[in-house]
């Protein structure tokens, strides 16, 4: 190679290198003037406001929203961008006193499906801007009226039988020569004691289940033996009731679960619909299996139910007919245990019924499993009586 050609040569590498390292540079400047790659804290921060649980929004001086989260829509804090007039109030105040305060935000007017109670705090940011954090408490307020309910209902129902029997005492011993009265007003103190009695227990027992957990252990229990042992708890109810019990044939169907509760509340099933029975009426037990569950219905041709009372006859301590459920001695309480050892089964208890007709509830438990399949002996056929209820 010539010296002309080599200079030549050497001149080119010289003046590539120098392009390549000018935009190499360039790229460098540029990616340390944009720093880190992802996102930034700003972008972190904005994130987590709109997706907080919490409706949050900025005021500006003036009481405009600067920004708001979706959630402080739904809970009705800001409404078409423009912030609740409880929550504006409030915010001039705390950005003039530089105090945060907590106000009620409860929607005034019902706009589809709103919270029931929203609380707010407004804390001062920076040069007369403020923050609203408002959080529904609907469920806690829904809690402390549910406790309130039970308190007082509790207190009502422990003080009938307890004042009665210190009435019949009075009589018993003023009777005290008279033995006629006194065996009377014994057999009327005796029924307030057993009614207390049952009312303690089944207090007792809604207290160990309100609340509580799927249940941890389950052993294969025979429905069979279920329905067997619950019709033996309500002998006596309907050797004076008049009322006749009639029971398919045995299933062999097998559950996971706890004997002792399923028979409690098949057997409080069964007292409740003797009870709202008239004499001489039928009541029937049927077994199958349905979509993995084994379903336990319990028929009455009794007074029935109204629709609005259905979803309520759950509850503790509602009863349909006060009167009638004062005859019978019921507490309130026997439809509430049910649903919750049903609950704790995994299942449920559903409710069909009609005023003048009669009613159907069906407790649904899932089927045992073994293995990964479901052991059962036989499906019956569903009992003609059951369709006809339109339960199942």
């Amino acid at each position: 190679m010539t010296a002309p050609a080599y200079l030549a040569l050497s001149i080119c590498a010289l003046l590539i290198g120098g392009i390549v390292g000018y935009f190499v540079g360039r790229a460098r400047s540029r990616a340390a003037a944009r720093g880190p790659s992802g996102p930034t804290v700003a972008d972190l921060i904005q994130q987590i406001v709109h997706d907080s649980r919490n409706g949050v929004a900025v005021v500006n001086p003036f009481g405009g929203v600067v920004l708001y989260n979706p959630r402080a829509a739904e809970l009705g804090v800001v409404h078409n961008n423009r912030l609740d007039d409880r929550a504006r109030k409030a915010a001039e105040s705390v950005a003039e006193s530089g105090e945060p305060i907590e106000i009620d935000l409860t929607p005034l007017e019902t706009r589809g499906r709103q919270p029931e109670a929203v609380r707010a705090e407004i804390r001062p940011l920076v040069e007369g801007f403020t923050v609203v954090d408002a959080a529904d408490e609907s469920e806690s307020v829904r809690l402390e009226a549910t406790r309130r309910d039970f308190v007082a209902n509790v207190s009502h129902e422990l003080k009938t039988p307890v004042g009665a029997m210190a009435l019949l005492a009075e009589a018993v011993l003023d009777a005290a020569d008279d033995a006629e009265h006194v065996r009377r007003f014994g057999g009327k103190i005796l029924r307030e004691a057993t009614r207390l009695g049952t009312l303690v227990t089944e207090l007792i027992a809604l207290s160990r289940l309100t609340g509580a957990e799927k249940l941890p252990e389950l052993n294969a229990v025979d429905v069979d033996a279920v329905v067997q042992e619950a019709l033996g708890r309500v002998t006596f109810t309907l050797e004076s009731s008049g009322v006749e019990i009639a029971t398919d044939e045995p299933s062999g169907l097998l559950v996971d679960g706890d004997r002792t509760l399923l028979v409690t509340a098949l057997s409080n099933l069964l007292e409740n619909a003797v009870a709202y029975s008239p004499p001489g009426s039928p009541v029937s037990i049927s077994r199958r299996m349905h979509d993995g569950y084994v379903e336990i219905a319990v028929t009455d041709r009794g007074i029935g139910i109204a629709d609005d009372h259905q979803q309520r006859v759950f509850e503790r301590f509602y009863r349909v007919d006060k009167a009638r459920s004062r005859v019978t001695g019921g507490t309130g309480l026997g439809l509430a245990i049910v649903k919750h050892v049903a609950a704790n089964h995994g299942g449920e208890v559903k409710l069909w019924s009609k005023p003048g007709t009669g009613s159907t509830f069906t407790l649904r438990i899932p089927a045992r499993r073994a293995t990964g399949e479901r052991v059962l002996a036989r499906i019956p056929a569903p009992s003609t009586e059951i369709e006809t209820g339109g339960a199942l």
